[in-house]
């Protein structure tokens, strides 16, 4: 299982829609770790000047539940949806562990289009990434 509903959040997802904020609140609380990388590089990329293009993360999970937890988050289109609105980035994910945050003026620019192109993701492997 990917979160962890409470009953209530559950109940009212039932009963029709649930705000943002509740969403990803239950995010936060059910993928710590996933969290803990996003809001690290959206806060590096907000609180950089003006020339940074992205900041990413390039420190692999220290265990497999925390890799699961990445993989999750940004396998969701929910999730991963949810993230980039609430910290106001559009997130790029190469591998197991290489999250990277970009402004949304980035989208379509070149150097989010050479960060997501099929070269850079063939670049950005390695025999001891091959099963991460």
């Amino acid at each position: 299982m990917s979160l962890d509903v409470s009953p209530t959040l559950l109940e009212r997802a039932e009963s029709g829609d649930i705000t943002d904020a509740e969403f990803v609140e239950c995010v936060r609380t059910s993928l710590p770790y996933a969290w803990e990388v996003v809001s690290r590089v959206a806060g590096e990329l907000q609180s950089s000047d003006a020339s940074v293009e992205f900041t990413d993360n390039v420190v692999p999970p220290p265990d497999e539940i925390s890799r699961g937890q990445l993989l999750r988050a940004l396998a969701s289109d929910a999730i991963r949806g949810g993230l980039e609105r609430h910290f106001g980035v559009k997130l790029a994910f190469q591998n197991c562990h290489r999250v990277a945050a970009f402004p949304l003026s980035a989208v379509g620019g070149d150097t989010y289009t050479r960060y997501i192109s099929p070269r850079a993701q063939l670049l950005n492997q390695s025999p001891e990434l091959r099963n991460c």
